[in-house]
């Protein structure tokens, strides 16, 4: 897909991600006048085995692609849309005035209204994202009779040097045809709001959050993970913001499953969740520790897949805990230090701080070289001064 596309993605994520970013604990979606039938231990075990799933799957295929798309921006030489320092730790503050906002929307006006809205605005990200992500599968599995007729929509402003893209789109028959099924899918949710819909949308916002937003290196993650590890548990337990919003907010930001599904198959409403933030926030830290393995150019990727199983083992114990004292949980409470924990872990005992603090995707380009032309020239420009005096 084409470079604007791409933005349009990655600026969508980062937007859900400020919008709500957490929110993990597993909570009924719907709220019918009858009182709910309890689930069954069978139905609650494949709610939540089936979110774990649907949580792991991301982080791997979109640290994949991370290293892809990272690799591909080196060789192009294009610069790489990275989060400084100084993103990561205005971050938390930025995400928790935009949850309270929402907050204070849902609560002045009508929940109907506002759900509309993002309704139709997601909509439009989640066709964008489904397509991006199914382009390469369907590109693929398109058959020969179907031709890849390329296309391409310039449109520029001012003439010579003065000339500038505005519209500088290139797609082909291919991306069509995955652009129609996609809004398929998307018309789907529109009108139905049915639960794989909002996965399949979900899914596709937390793989493309993966692969492009990236953390240019480890210390940046660190102050990332430990400001909104401080933020989960502020909103999910210092207040009811952050589950009032999840309540209200009708919009693929989180991942559902019926803990009913096995009495009422697809039409189950019983619904238990996993904020897409709890996914995607660990995911980019992890994709990062993929990137550091793949440029020590080993067999073993042993930082990536023993953060992996850490998070694994962290949404498990999110996953306990709120079930055995029945209250809403901030997943970054046990996925934090899970996953900032087990690298520095393995560094240590490998002895590798050093290298992981050091290493970054993107390095930046230092003024030693002109420092010390300048103070070379300034030195020898001095010298003539001196030896012309002498004279």
């Amino acid at each position: 897909m084409a470079e604007e596309v791409l933005g349009t993605v990655r600026d969508a994520i980062k937007g859900i991600l400020e919008n709500v970013s957490g929110g993990g604990a597993p909570k009924n979606e719907s709220a019918p006048p009858v009182e709910k039938v309890p689930s069954t231990p069978e139905g609650i075990a494949v709610a939540y085995g089936s979110l774990v799933v649907m949580a792991m799957l991301p982080i791997i295929f979109g640290s994949i692609r991370s290293v892809k798309l990272h690799k591909l921006k080196k060789s192009t030489g294009e610069k790489a849309d990275t989060m400084t320092k100084k993103d990561a730790m205005y971050f938390p503050l930025i995400a928790s005035a935009a949850l309270f906002g929402l907050y204070l929307f849902f609560k002045v006006f009508q929940k109907v209204h506002i759900n509309y809205l993002l309704t139709g605005y997601f909509f439009v990200l989640g066709v964008i994202a489904l397509a991006h992500l199914l382009s390469p599968v369907i590109n693929s599995l398109m058959p020969a009779a179907v031709p890849k007729v390329p296309f391409h929509i310039l449109f520029t402003k001012g003439e010579g040097k003065h000339k500038e893209d505005i519209v500088n789109y290139k797609f082909s028959t291919h991306d069509i045809i995955c652009l129609v099924i996609s809004s398929v899918i998307g018309v789907w949710y529109l009108l139905k709001k049915h639960w794989i819909a909002n996965n399949l949308f979900g899914l596709a916002f937390a793989i493309n959050g993966v692969e492009m937003l990236h953390l240019n290196n480890f210390v940046t993650g660190v102050i990332l993970l430990s400001g909104l590890f401080f933020y989960d548990i502020f909103w999910v337990f210092g207040t009811n913001v952050m589950v009032t919003v999840a309540k209200s907010f009708e919009a693929p930001i989180k991942l559902v499953f019926p803990q009913d599904l096995i009495e009422h198959g697809l039409n189950a409403s019983n619904f238990a969740m996993l904020g897409l933030g709890d996914i995607v926030i660990p995911g980019i830290f992890i994709a990062l520790l993929l990137r550091f393995d793949d440029s020590k150019k080993r067999k073993t990727r042993i930082y990536f897949y023993s953060t992996l199983i850490a998070y694994f083992m962290g949404l498990l114990a999110t996953i306990f805990v709120m079930h055995v004292f029945k209250h809403a949980q901030p997943a970054l409470l046990y996925l934090v230090p899970a996953c900032m924990g087990t690298p520095l872990l393995v560094a240590l005992v490998r002895g590798e701080l050093k290298v992981l603090f050091a290493y970054e995707d993107h390095p930046e380009e230092k003024p030693e070289k002109k420092d010390k032309e300048e103070s070379t020239s300034s030195s020898s420009g001095s010298k003539k001064k001196e030896s012309k005096k002498a004279k």
